[in-house]
Order: structure tokens, then sequence, then C-alpha cells
């Protein structure tokens, strides 16, 4: 086991209950028309600094540029302090999930012709587009209830679902107008999206109360409605509900929690992979059979605490995508401090690459490396899926969360405004 670092958590009381912007799948937007001379790139959203970093999607990924997510900051902030309610809400969020920080930028995807980028922004309880060559703001859609976070973009690239996490609402938008196309219900707190790969279906989890200081597997029950909720993209009317309590239940882990963090899809999606609060692994879940099928428990670090109340928003591990060829599973060991490459036939996992708090992991352009955010040392790591060992690390904003592959204009630079 290597040597690792960790960073001390502060546990602050909060006002509201709020959930934890982190966490989930990178949805793949269809490939653009290659006659808009577009360059595939990752967008990395620095929660702290309120950026997206811009770097290569391939390669030595290099910085190409910055944009400012927050052009509107002013005017946000002199909203939120003529409201009582709302000041309280965006404070509860800087002393709860920010971690004595603002949240600015959870989630961002590029629209189809590479002109602007969308963005959801926990603390001003939003989602915006951004001019990518003005840095100016196109269209803003305020969210349900009082903080926006994750997304997910359809195949297509035309719509963009969004959680509003104190909303129990998963919001559904045009990409390019900002257009509510429909809206639907979901458990308490809902966190990660995904779209499948026909554009049918919206699968969003919910997590429950994770800000609470009553994580002893007795006081399960205190984290309220977490389940799988299944909509249909087209009606936004809720088609199914998979619960995950008696289905770890049923295989005995009846003090495991049932709140379904990051999570992907087997190509031909019939398995899903997810992490759930509390755990170092992650479970395997068979859609056909409708039950967990292996459960995957991954290495501890020596230094980390098992004492539940220390771990970030509920969360130990988060952060799971998989290789192209579904060949390859790639971990975020967020409490842990690494992360590592899993072999998905045999579950077996690779070296364990030390890595401070990472709270993401996607797949680069060419689909060879995995690529995860460390939170802890303001960078982000590739990770060959075929070795498992590291291939570069570069600096990015404060406290990069989400990272998404995305498009700008060919000889794009950063925004005079950013």
């Amino acid at each position: 086991m290597p040597v690792f670092r960790r960073r001390h958590l502060c546990s602050v009381a909060a006002a509201l209950a709020l959930t934890f912007t982190v966490p989930a799948t990178a949805a793949h937007a269809d490939a653009p028309d290659a006659s808009a001379a577009l360059r595939e790139v990752l967008f990395v959203g620095n929660n702290w600094d309120g950026t997206a970093e811009v770097i290569k999607s391939t390669g030595d990924f290099a910085k190409i540029g910055r944009i400012n997510v927050v052009p509107d900051k002013d005017e946000r902030m002199a909203e939120i302090n003529a409201d009582p309610i709302r000041w309280i809400a965006f404070m509860t969020i800087r002393n709860s999930v920010g971690e004595g920080h603002d949240q600015f930028v959870d989630d961002m995807y590029s629209t189809p012709d590479g002109k602007s980028v969308v963005v959801s922004r926990p603390s001003f309880a939003d989602v915006v587009s951004i001019d990518l060559a003005s840095g100016r703001i196109n269209w803003r859609f305020p969210v349900s209830g009082y903080r926006a976070d994750h997304m997910a973009v359809s195949p297509d690239g035309k719509r963009v679902a969004v959680s509003a996490s104190t909303g129990n609402t998963v919001h559904v938008l045009d990409i390019e107008t900002g257009k509510q196309l429909g809206k639907a219900a979901t458990g308490d707190k809902p966190h990660e999206n995904i779209f499948t790969k026909d554009g049918k279906y919206i699968y969003n989890m919910s997590i429950g109360e994770v800000n609470t200081q009553t994580d002893a597997p007795w006081l399960d029950w205190t984290k309220g409605d977490r389940r799988i909720t299944v909509i249909d993209a087209t009606t936004y009317q809720q088609v199914k509900v998979i619960d995950m309590r008696p289905r770890l239940d049923a295989i005995g882990l009846k003090d495991y929690s049932d709140a379904v963090r990051p999570a992907v899809f087997s190509p031909d999606e019939s398995k899903l992979y997810f992490q759930v609060s509390f755990f170092n692994g992650f479970f395997e879940y068979d859609l056909a059979t409708d039950k967990i099928t292996r459960t995957k428990t991954l290495p501890k670090n020596p230094a980390t605490s098992d004492d539940r109340t220390t771990f970030v928003n509920d969360s130990r591990h988060h952060g799971l995508s998989m290789s192209p060829d579904g060949k390859k599973l790639c971990v975020a060991g967020t409490m842990d401090d690494y992360a590592t490459v899993v072999d998905r036939a045999t579950l077996q996992e690779g070296p364990l690459v030390t890595a401070a708090k990472p709270y993401w992991a996607t797949v680069s352009g060419d689909g060879r490396s995995c690529v995860v955010s460390e939170s802890g040392s303001d960078q982000v790591t590739a990770i060959d899926f075929a070795t498992g060992k590291k291939v570069a690390s570069v600096p990015v904003g404060d406290h990069p969360q989400r990272v998404r592959i995305g498009h700008v204009e060919a000889g794009w630079t950063s925004p005079s405004a950013s």
C-alpha cells in the first residue's frame, strides 16, 4: 500500500440539509459534424474557483484555456443578499457540502456546435449557458429549491437533465435555449443522472441526507427516500423505481447504505455498476434478473478512519468509469486517496495510484485512459486502462470535481472576460 496524504475534514452543522455534489458517468453526445471544425476537449469544473479548465482530451492533457462560469456573480449575490431564505440556503451550502467554500460549478456539457458550455451552479441554484467566444451568459434556468447538482446530456446532445437536489426534481432542458421540456419527481436529494444510449430513459439516483451525523447503520432510516428513478425521456413520467435496500438485504448486507452514488452501465446496458455511501468498493447489478450479482471490496487506506462521520458528505469512494470496450472499470477511492483500474471479468484491482481526494472518474477522448479529478491537490490525473499506471497529471483550478468530454471550435482560446 503506498503512502497516502489526507486532508482534515471539518463537519459543520447546517441549517438546511443539502446533498453532495459529486459524483457519475460521463455521457458522450453523438460526434458532431466534422465540417463544423470542432476540437474535442475535456472540461474540468473547478468548483470552489467558479471556473472551468479546458484541457486536451488525450496525450499530455495540457491546458488549452479557462472559462469563468460566474460572470454574473455580483448580480446573483445581490439577489441572495436581498432574500433571507436564499441567504440561509447559500450559507448552508458553503458551510456543509462546500466545506467552507461556495460551490460555483458542479457539472458542465458543451452544446453540439461547440459554441457554448452549459453549467450547473449549486450555490446559485441554477443552470446557465455560457458563450465560449465571449464568456457571456446566453440563458439562465433557476432550478426548483435551493441547489443544482449533477447533470447528464442526451446521446444526441440536444437535451440536458439536471438534478434540483433540494427540490427532489429532475429538470430536462433544451440545451440550446434553456427551455424546460419536462420535469420528473425523484427520491430525496437527486444526484446522478444517466441517459440510456438510445435516449429513451433517464436513470436518476437519489442519495438522501448526506450532511447529517446520523451515519451509524442503525440510524440509516433517517437518511430518507433513496432510490433509482427510471424516467421516460419523452413523457417525463416515472416508469420504474429500483430500491437497492431489499437487494442488498438479500445478499446479507443489511448494514450497507442503499444510497447509489456514481454509476456506469456496461456497453450493452445489461449491467449497472454503482458505488454507495460509506463503502470502499462497488456493486454489479443485473437489470434482467433484478439482482446484485457481485460485490467488490477495495483496499482501505490504513490512514483513513473508519468513523463514518469523517467521510465527506457520506462518500468513501466516489467516481466510477468504464473503458469503451467494457473490460476495465476505473474507481476513484475518494477518502482512501487513491484511484485504481479494476478488471471487469475478475474484479481484480490493479496498482493503487496515489491521488489526493479523487472526486470523479471519466474516460479520455481516445478511450485509453481514465481521468480522475484530484480535489485535494487541484490537478487531474490520467491512468492507463491497459497497465493501471499513471501517465500524466495536469494542474487545474481550486477543487476540481466533474470532468466531461466536450467540444470547442477549432482555434478556440479563453474569452477575454475570463
